[in-house]
């Protein structure tokens, strides 16, 4: 908690105290904005299961993504503040309601407030794996202090060049952040393990979008993550469309084309990956 006044739980260390009630780059003062929870089936297969992933929406974000798909939520923060037996009771609630899972969506600016609940949460009997699904923009010294908490590390790894991390998501040392960052987790948590009925218990899942004109710069971040481990599962995902500021851009203002993301998968497969998720169309 002590890392919110001044605020460094991000790369960004707005510096401003939110223990004051003050409100940083990520439009979040002292308590957690939840924008929703339920039972999610949208995600990996590994995450879902038969009764879902209990996804935790956080509102607020510390990237600023001009392309992205829940703008309502990261850029404008809707949701309401928690308290951290609110937030507590939540996971015991999707827990009770069969998920196999706790996943907290866009998480690395609450950190210290998800850790309080979990405090509460693990006392009232919470004891499903946690998920960290995060934009890979993150603190190290943050992370460390989530080591041996943290079951599964889901990050994004969305751009390999500065320039465009600048210009996409506000963030010039987003690749910087990012490779360390996944090296960290991998670190704490290795290749994702699968249990025998298919739900996953612990490990690293990646996650990348592809973007019109290769902006991501694919093969490059295919490669780090192969250096990482060839086993790490690693989603290439499509599914982006023109949200937000991204209508009418230059590049961004359209869908990826079928060769475009033949390519991102190629670029997966000749870097060494071995476990890309089950629905990327090889």
């Amino acid at each position: 908690m002590e890392l919110l006044s001044p605020c460094e739980v991000c790369p960004r260390a707005c510096g401003v105290e939110r223990l004051a009630e003050e409100q940083g780059f990520c439009r979040t003062r002292r308590r957690a904005r939840v924008a929703s929870f339920n039972a999610h089936f949208g995600e990996e297969r590994p995450l879902v299961g038969t009764h879902g992933s209990g996804t935790i929406f956080f509102s607020g974000c510390n990237l600023g993504c001009m392309f992205c798909q829940n703008y309502d939520i990261s850029h404008f923060a809707h949701g309401r503040e928690f308290t951290a037996a609110q937030l507590a009771a939540c996971m015991i609630q999707l827990q009770d309601a069969g998920c196999h899972n706790i996943n907290f969506v866009t998480p690395t600016h609450v950190v210290p407030q998800i850790l309080a609940a979990l405090a509460l949460a693990i006392e009232a009997g919470l004891v499903v794996p946690l998920v960290y699904n995060c934009g890979g923009y993150e603190s190290l010294e943050v992370l460390r202090l989530l080591d041996g908490v943290i079951d599964i590390y889901m990050p994004d790894a969305k751009y390999a060049d500065s320039s465009v991390a600048a210009d996409l998501s506000d963030a010039p040392d987003y690749p910087d952040h990012m490779y360390r960052a996944l090296t960290e987790m991998y670190r704490q948590v290795g290749d994702l393990r699968i249990n025998a009925e298919g739900i996953a218990e612990r490990g690293l899942l990646v996650r990348h979008l592809v973007l019109p004109d290769d902006l991501a710069g694919t093969a490059q971040i295919m490669e780090f993550v192969a250096s990482l481990s060839p086993a790490t599962y690693v989603n290439i995902m499509d599914q982006h469309h023109p949200c937000h500021e991204a209508v009418g851009h230059s590049v961004l203002g359209r869908r990826i084309t079928s060769s475009e993301y033949a390519a991102a998968v190629n670029a997966a497969l000749d870097a060494g990956l071995t476990r890309l998720d089950d629905r990327v169309r090889m």
